[in-house]
This record gives C-alpha cells, structure tokens and sequence, in this order.
C-alpha cells in the first residue's frame, strides 16, 4: 500500500517540557505518532486529544502540560492521514473506505488498547477530530467515558426512514440541490467540502503559488479571532442564500481554488511577527510536515462525508445518543459553529443527553485550543473535575 514519505516528528527542541513523542506500533495497520504530557506516573486517568484539518497532534501541544498538571495522562496523536503517523494511503484513488468514521473509531480504540487502558477519562476532538471523539463515545461509552466536543457540533448518527410502511414519505431533499442552487448564485459559490473531495484539491494546496507555508498562514489566520470578518450568526437552513452567508473560506468563489480564496488575506510581515499564538517556528512544524505528507490524507475524511463512504453502517446506530457527560467548546469567533444550520442546537437538545456545559471563548476563532489555550485548558480541567475520574484509568 503507497504510503506518504516517512515524517519526522516535530523537533524535541520545540516541544514544550514534559511533553514527549513517540511511536505506537501496530494500532489497526498503522505505525501512530503520539505525543504524551503526564506519563511518568502510572495509573493516571488519560486524556486522548484528536486534532482535526490541516492540524496535527502538535495542535494540541498548548493544552497538554496544564492537564497533565492537573493530574492526567494526556495523549495527542496524528490521526489516520495525518503527520509522522504512517500505514495509510495517499493515493486520491487509494483506500477511501479506510478514511470512514468508524473505522476512524477503530484507530482510536485500537491506540487505547494498545496503551495498556481499559478506559480513558474523556476523548476531545477538534475540528473533524469533533465527530471522532463523538462516534468513540457514542459506539463505546464503556471505554471513552466522557466526550468534548470543539468547534464542530454534532448532531446525532444519520437516520433511516422512519414510517414508509405506512404512507409516510422519506425526509430528505436532493443531495445535489444545494450544489446548482450554489452555482446559481452570482457570483456563483461553492461549499469547501466538497472542494476537498476534488481530485485537483491536494495540489491546489501542496502546489499553490504562496507554497505551504504561506498559504498555512493565510489559511490559519483567515479563520482566526484576528481575522476581522469573522462575526458568526447563526443560519435560518441548509439554503443557497443562507450558506451564502459563510465565509469564502467555506462557501467559496466557484472559480477560486482554497490558496487563492485565502491568499488577499495574508497578513502583513508585522502581524505575524505580533501573533502570539502562532509563531513562524510553530507554523513551520505544519509547512514542513504538510509540504512532505501533502493533504490527501486529510481531504479523503471529507470525501467519505461527501460520497457516502461508511453511511451504511453508520445507520446501524440511528436513534442513538451520546449519554456520557460532554462539553462543547469553541471560539466566539468560529463559524464552526453554525455552518451546519441547526447543528448546535441538535446537539444540545438531542444527540447529547448529559451536556454539561456549553461555552463560546472570547478572542478565538477556529483555532480555539492555539488561540487561547489558557481558557480551553481550564474549561476542561473544570469539567473533567466536575464528572470526577477517580475510577477512570
């Protein structure tokens, strides 16, 4: 199976002290990169941290000392298509069916047994990490004892037709309705998702003008708190005219690819000398990484959401919902939150029956646990104090 090019890890000399890389052999075909804050004490209730796109375990690495401070074994790996973890493949006409969100589930579980745990205290995704962490507690609330979900809301598993057998006709519009009914608009606009399911995506990002670096700074400040047209609202419905309203950055110019969506909005020498959460040293540990492994590791989760990849078996679980104790963060900033319409509010009243808390954190945008990680850790350590771990190890 063609993999990516063998990544290293990101330099030891730009890990923050205590934290720790390190390989996992044999986890469901993968070799995982993982780094781990909190392990020189056994027993600890673990913490498991799932970055989400263009992100990597190092996404995390602002969070992890202070929850090991707090007492936790804290574990951040790179995900299936991502980073210095390896086994998976990088052809765009490769192993789509391996990107499905259970079988993403599978790595996940796989990792934890593969540690010697029997549980873990929570699973927290972010991004695409979000509905990861949510199918882990949803399918297995026995090992992910509580969920955190970030910036992604979820909405519950997908729903069969109910009540056919008696003359109730099957919800649901044309998939492909939106996609004309974006086209028509003028300027005509599509929706990044399935921008990410184009054969031409990868390149259009690994092979941009800017290069990586620059268009991962363009892209990363874009859907920052310090980009000032981000001022989220929520949508009346899935409608051309409402997801019109999201950023280019999600409902895109029809003829701009994502490097020349974010490239005017590159922000000046002294900005990124300024941004404090963000440094050129960081953001070379994503370019570097990103201009060897290329983004179609990342792009094939958004083509098994697009194409249906997985759907069927993921509504064996239709009806189900997450009943462990769960968070919801994210940036005040982040369109994240609403360019699902009536995502979040789904997820509050019924695809999580023990949402404990529900917060939107000043000065951040997408980016929430980079952005102000002194917030984020704290809102977990609290809600991890909250549900109480002493049995979970």
């Amino acid at each position: 199976m063609p993999e990516s090019d063998p990544v290293p890890p990101p330099p030891p000399a730009l890990l923050p002290p205590g934290i720790r890389s390190r390989f996992i052999d044999g986890v469901n075909g993968l070799r995982v990169h993982l780094l781990e804050a909190g392990f020189e004490t056994p027993g600890r209730p673990a913490v498991l941290l799932l970055h989400g796109f263009p992100e990597l375990a190092w996404s995390w690495r602002k969070v992890m000392g202070p929850l090991a401070a707090a007492g936790f074994h804290v574990i951040a790996p790179d995900q299936r298509g991502y980073g210095a973890t390896s086994g998976w493949d990088r052809r765009y006409d490769g192993d789509l069916a391996s990107f499905r969100i259970l079988n993403l589930v599978r790595d996940t579980l796989g990792l934890v047994s593969a540690l010697g745990l029997r549980a873990v205290a929570s699973v927290v995704g972010h991004d695409f990490g979000s509905p990861v962490a949510a199918w882990c507690a949803l399918v297995r609330p026995d090992v992910f004892r509580s969920v955190v979900l970030m910036s992604a809301p979820f909405a519950g598993p997908p729903a069969l037709p109910f009540d056919t057998a008696n003359g109730v006709a099957p919800t649901g519009e044309d998939p492909g309705a939106i996609h004309a009914a974006l086209a028509a608009l003028s300027p005509p606009r599509k929706h990044y998702q399935w921008y990410y399911s184009t054969r031409a995506a990868d390149a259009d990002m690994r092979l941009c003008p800017q290069g990586v670096h620059d268009f991962l700074r363009a892209y990363y400040h874009m859907k920052s708190a310090d980009w000032p047209g981000n001022h989220p609202a929520p949508l009346a419905a899935w409608t051309a005219a409402a997801l019109a309203k999201l950023p280019t950055y999600y409902v895109m110019h029809g003829d701009r690819t994502m490097a020349e969506t974010v490239a005017p909005e590159m922000p000046s020498a002294a900005a990124i000398a300024a941004c404090p959460w963000l440094t050129e040293a960081e953001l070379r540990v994503y370019s570097d990484t990103y201009a060897r492994t290329g983004f179609q590791g990342g792009l094939q989760w958004y083509r098994c959401r697009t194409e249906g990849v997985g759907l069927a078996e993921a509504e064996v679980f239709s009806g189900r919902t997450i009943d462990v104790p769960s968070m919801y963060l994210a940036g005040a900033s982040d369109w994240g939150v609403y360019q699902v319409p009536g995502a979040f509010e789904r997820m509050q009243g019924d695809a999580c029956t023990r949402m404990l808390d529900c917060r939107l954190i000043d000065g951040a945008g997408h980016w929430v646990q980079q952005e102000q990680p002194g917030a984020v850790s704290a809102a977990l350590a609290a809600f991890l104090d909250r549900i109480g771990t002493d049995r979970v190890c």
